[in-house]
């Protein structure tokens, strides 16, 4: 989640504002290690929000999770 917000240059306020979730929930939910555990409509909210913004993620594939930005739609190579 951090990684995502960060590719978005977003603070934690700015993803706050735009899921309508917390600082204080932003910030613990960040803190944890592994797969984020909370309250599924949070996670939801937030993976939500993250991917229209443009993040896809990236299951684990040997080299483990990750984000990257989505290429603009029209654009090219």
């Amino acid at each position: 989640m951090r990684a995502a917000r960060a590719l978005l240059r977003w603070s934690q306020q700015e993803l706050s504002d735009q899921c309508g979730v917390s600082v204080p929930t932003i910030k613990r939910l960040e803190a944890m290690e592994g797969e984020l555990t909370g309250h599924l409509n949070t996670i939801r909210a937030i993976e939500r929000t993250l991917i229209e913004a443009g993040v896809t993620f990236i299951p684990e594939n040997g080299g483990g999770a990750g984000v990257r930005l989505a290429r603009p739609k029209g654009g090219g190579g």
